[in-house]
């Protein structure tokens, strides 16, 4: 079942690590394919953006500029030209912080796609909380 009704899910995970050090992690272009990889395999600066390879190709990825509330939001351009925009916060709790990842439904994606995308958000948030507690 395909629906066209614009739904968000948030995906979120804690991470028991200060709030700047993981949104330093997080916000670093070159740290994405450790936590990352089903956005991008690499990244490479280009002409002041962030060209990669994702699993659907050459991908390019614009962050939001650095800022003291830890917003990561970014925008990924897709082979198609498509360019998707990714909220996404660090937000401090305690010594701890929680990493939310707003995941909007896309036009014509259907259930099955869109849970899956949610999957595949949710291992990254996992990966991104394993990396920075074991530092």
């Amino acid at each position: 079942m395909t629906t066209t009704t614009r739904t968000s899910r948030h995906l979120s995970v804690f991470v028991d690590r200060p709030c700047q050090e993981v949104y330093d992690y997080a916000r670093d272009p070159a740290n994405i394919p450790a936590w990352a990889p089903g956005l991008a395999s690499s990244l490479r600066p280009v002409d002041g953006r962030w060209v990669g390879e994702s699993p659907l190709g050459r991908i390019v990825v614009d962050f939001t500029p650095r800022n003291d509330f830890g917003v990561l939001d970014h925008d990924v351009t897709l082979p198609s030209g498509r360019t998707v925009h990714n909220p996404m916060r660090v937000i401090a709790d305690g010594t701890g912080c929680e990493v939310v990842f707003t995941l909007r439904r896309q036009p014509g994606t259907s259930d099955e796609e869109f849970r899956r995308d949610a999957e595949a958000v949710s291992a990254d948030l996992a990966a991104l909380k394993r990396l920075m507690e074991q530092r």
